[in-house]
């Protein structure tokens, strides 16, 4: 299962990720919301980065994932942060259910790439807007068809003291999928190193598509933003942003 070794070394590996600038943006879509905001949802919130950095600002907050291995570092992250402290749920995006209502949800760093079925996709976002609060708002961003097709081919290497991971992308036009084989190296404490493979993949959904399976959720008012902009997107965009709203 992806990030099932990985989640060990992720925070290592993505220390180049701005998670302040990330949070700032959020709370840019928060502020043009019409609804106040106070309980959000991370839906698929990995190890818990910006679940923690939005408990910190006041927010109530959710995280739910996929994963046990990446939800246990994200519930050790978010230990007394916040009050109350952060709730995570063992979850998939189309098997969502929450105890109560959302006022917003979102959903970053292109994990609705790994959602690689458009029905199970389709029902994800109907689980969202079931549970967001008239007027919520749904954002979350994806890695463009642009963007996964030209990493076709590329090797990319991450390393620290103790981890090492080396990874491939190769791009499959047929099944529009862009599938990263990666092996996973940790030193352990006797000096040895365990490797580890795991594989993961994206699905390469056009803009139109995902307009649309919001709007068959329910989602009306739906648009599209630059990476981390709040000015529509540029052509040739690695990643863009949708921002979705549930009706009054």
């Amino acid at each position: 299962m992806a990030y099932e070794y990985l989640a060990q070394c992720y925070d290592q590996f993505t220390e180049d990720v701005n998670y302040d600038r990330w949070a700032d943006y959020v709370e840019r879509h928060f502020a043009r919301s019409r609804l106040p905001i106070r309980t959000v949802l991370d839906l698929a919130c990995g190890t818990g980065s910006l679940t923690r950095l939005l408990a910190l600002r006041g927010y109530e907050m959710i995280g739910a994932d996929l994963s046990e291995e990446m939800l246990a570092q994200a519930a050790e992250k978010c230990r007394g942060v916040g009050e109350p402290e952060p709730i995570f749920l063992h979850q998939a995006m189309e098997e969502l259910d929450l105890y109560g209502t959302i006022d917003a949800c979102v959903c970053c760093l292109d994990s609705i790439n790994y959602v690689t079925r458009s029905g199970k996709l389709a029902r994800a976002f109907q689980r969202v807007h079931t549970f967001l609060m008239p007027g919520g708002l749904f954002l979350f961003d994806i890695n463009t068809p642009d963007k996964l097709r030209g990493l076709d081919g590329q090797i990319f290497l991450d390393e620290n003291e103790t981890s090492y991971c080396v990874w491939r992308a190769d791009y499959s036009p047929r099944r529009r999928v862009c599938t990263y084989g990666m092996d996973i190296f940790q030193r352990e404490e006797n000096g040895l190193w365990r490797r580890w493979e795991e594989v993961h993949e994206e699905f390469a959904y056009q803009p139109e598509e995902l307009e649309e399976l919001l709007r068959q959720a329910g989602f009306r008012r739906i648009k599209q933003y630059g990476e981390l902009r709040m000015t529509p997107p540029r052509a040739g965009e690695g990643r863009i942003f949708f921002a979705a709203r549930k009706d009054t």
